[in-house]
C-alpha cells in the first residue's frame, strides 16, 4: 500500500480510527507511507526513514528513531544550522 498523508486534516479520534483501518488493511502487505503526524507513524511503522533538507538523515526502527541524535537535532531546528550551505542563511 502507498499512502500520502492519510490522516491530514483529521481530528485525533478520526486519526485513531484511520490508524486502526490502515493496520488492518496492511496486515501481511508492504506499507509505504508519507506522514507528518508522528503518532500515526510510530503507531504503524516497523522502519522509519527521516528526511531533512531533502536528504535521508536516519533509517531505523521506531525505537531508535525516537532517540536518534540527528533526528532530534532536525526536529529541534539545530540540524539546519549545522548543515546549511555557507551563506545560505544570509540570503
Amino acid at each position: 500500500m502507498l499512502l500520502d498523508e492519510p490522516t491530514a486534516g483529521m481530528s485525533q479520534s478520526e486519526s485513531a480510527r484511520m490508524v486502526d483501518l490502515i493496520a488492518e488493511l496492511s496486515r501481511g502487505r508492504a506499507l509505504l507511507m508519507i506522514e507528518h503526524d508522528m503518532h500515526v507513524v510510530f503507531s504503524l511503522a516497523d522502519r522509519i526513514a527521516v528526511l531533512a533538507r531533502g536528504a535521508i538523515i536516519a533509517c531505523d526502527t521506531p525505537q531508535r528513531i525516537r532517540t536518534h541524535p540527528d533526528v532530534r537535532m532536525a526536529y529541534l531546528g539545530e540540524y539546519a544550522d549545522r548543515h546549511s550551505v555557507r551563506g545560505e542563511r544570509d540570503a
